[in-house]
């Protein structure tokens, strides 16, 4: 590992110059200049000093990197059955983050499974056909192009009322459809 870029990544970062991280190390910044082009290697205290500056511990400045996945595609989406429709899940994975995004088909007349109260929130947006969503003892029509957004604490589900399929991107957070 090369841990002069690492440092000079880190002071970036933090938005600091050279001479700021030096003088907050007690260090010059011909110093911090040598570490960051990787031509001193600083001791361990040295090198603590300078990750506390930059408010990193050393098991975070260790830690391999890897790079995030952030697009996905159809080689990455899944499908499973909800009641009466198809679900395809968008991020592989998804319940280890916050939130869970699906798109659920249901066919002419077909329900959502039910939802059982949880702590926690949904929205939707309509992309295809017409929906009911009956919540408790009520009952919110939306159409293409509506969105929802509710509390998960009540039971829930999603009907379809356009006669034909619906399609509705449905997210969930935390995670747990």
């Amino acid at each position: 590992m090369d841990i002069g870029p690492r440092i000079r990544e880190y002071r970036l970062q933090r938005g600091l110059t050279q001479e700021e991280l030096a003088s907050r190390c007690e260090l010059t910044k011909g110093y911090i200049s040598q570490l960051e082009n990787d031509l001193s290697s600083p001791s361990i205290t040295t090198l603590i000093d300078v990750l506390n500056v930059l408010g990193v511990t050393p098991q975070q400045f260790f830690a391999e990197q890897t790079e995030e996945k952030v697009v996905f595609g159809k080689n990455d989406f899944f499908e499973s059955q909800m009641g009466d429709g198809n679900i395809v899940w968008l991020i592989p994975n998804s319940q280890k983050n916050e939130m869970e995004p699906i798109v659920l088909t249901l066919p002419a007349d077909g329900k959502s499974d039910l939802r059982y109260p949880f702590e926690g929130e949904e929205f939707g947006y309509v992309l295809e056909g017409k929906i009911s969503i009956e919540v408790g003892d009520y009952s919110y029509k939306a159409k293409k192009g509506d969105a929802f957004y509710l509390s998960g604490d009540k039971e829930h589900r999603i009907v379809n009322i356009a006669g034909k399929e619906s399609k509705i991107l449905w997210v969930t957070t935390p995670s747990n459809f």
